[in-house]
């Protein structure tokens, strides 16, 4: 049977028009200390989980000065620098953190300015690649926001003066709305958008069809919904006929629902590294049948970018309730 909503499972996409990279990516939000503050207990694994993620054929990684923060750029310039002309890190500025480890946005063209000259300092390396401009466009309000009323030209401008620097190769923007990916398209040509999207949340749709459309780069993050999608009943029969992890399924499922879509897991753990990677592999054998299943699992339709869907909401809120249930209590005294 074939089906107008499923995509060949192209595996490598051209990247801002220069870097052919493979579809599956790596997040490196994980290789932090607990509540993405610090660094992680095991440093050299996670040194040798970057460079293992190289030896399994990634060769595009997410990041953010935010991770740690900075610590993740340091650890990912300890483990792959010198880049060669293969590996593409998207690392992402116009983010902080503040006090209490609270999420800010801060918009300040002196800021973006500071965070790239830091990112390349971090990464040891002399050019971004990718740096994204971190929006506010899937949030439901500004909160957190630091400067927020400075315009868009002037934040994505300070990208585009810092290209013309010689510091930064290709521009992409986090967060964004349809709105907001056209109004920065007129200030600058835009190599990759990174949105929320997965199966249990569809809220970056809108922008997703523009991506398509002017063969932009789909970046999306929580791809594997923060890691509730394992016992999701769409992905069972297709992870039983193809003796795989539910998980790597519905990877496979964001490879098949669009050319655009570049995912970015993240782990910790060399094995779910593997599984992952495979994904690329999987996605070719999902039917069309199975796609258009793994589809219909939300409404695409009625997705709101500001907003998780409920069975996304629910399904996190299930999986933290399980983490809490099994977590070790302190002896009683």
């Amino acid at each position: 049977m074939t089906s107008t909503t499923t995509y060949p499972a192209d595996s490598t996409h051209l990247l801002g028009g220069q870097y052919r990279v493979p579809r599956i990516g790596y997040g490196t939000m994980r290789l932090s200390g607990p509540g993405v503050i610090g660094l992680p207990e095991d440093v050299n694994g996670a040194i040798a989980i970057l460079r293992h993620a190289v030896e399994l054929g990634v060769r595009f990684f997410d990041t953010a000065n935010a991770y740690g923060p900075r610590t993740v750029n340091q650890l990912i310039g300890r483990a792959l620098a010198p880049f060669n002309e293969e590996i593409v890190v998207g690392n992402k500025v116009g983010a902080s953190r503040g006090p209490r480890g609270e999420w800010l946005t801060d918009s300040r063209p002196e800021t973006i300015r500071t965070q790239v000259e830091d990112a390349l300092l971090d990464l040891r390396t002399d050019i971004s690649p990718l740096t994204y401009l971190r929006l506010w466009g899937d949030s439901t309000d500004r909160a957190g926001a630091i400067a927020e009323g400075v315009p868009l030209e002037d934040s994505l401008g300070t990208l585009v003066e810092l290209r013309e620097a010689g510091k930064v190769r290709h521009i992409g923007i986090s967060g964004a709305s349809p709105t907001m990916l056209e109004r920065a398209r007129r200030i600058t040509p835009i190599a990759a958008v990174q949105n929320r999207f997965n199966l249990l949340d569809r809220s970056g749709v809108g922008v997703l069809s523009a991506c398509e459309r002017d063969e932009i780069a789909f970046v999306p993050y929580f791809p594997l919904a923060t890691g509730t999608l394992a016992n999701l009943d769409a992905l069972i029969a297709p992870a039983r006929r193809l003796d795989a992890p539910t998980t790597t399924i519905a990877l496979a499922w964001l490879l098949r629902r669009s050319p655009a879509v570049i995912p970015i897991p993240g782990t910790a753990s060399p094995s779910h590294l593997q599984e992952n990677v495979r994904a690329a592999t999987l996605a070719p054998q999902l039917t069309d049948d199975e796609v258009k299943a793994l589809t219909a699992v939300e409404d695409e339709a009625n997705a709101r970018l500001d907003t998780m869907s409920t069975q996304a909401t629910e399904a996190i809120d299930k999986q933290r309730a399980i983490t809490e249930s099994t977590r070790p209590t302190a002896p009683t005294q």
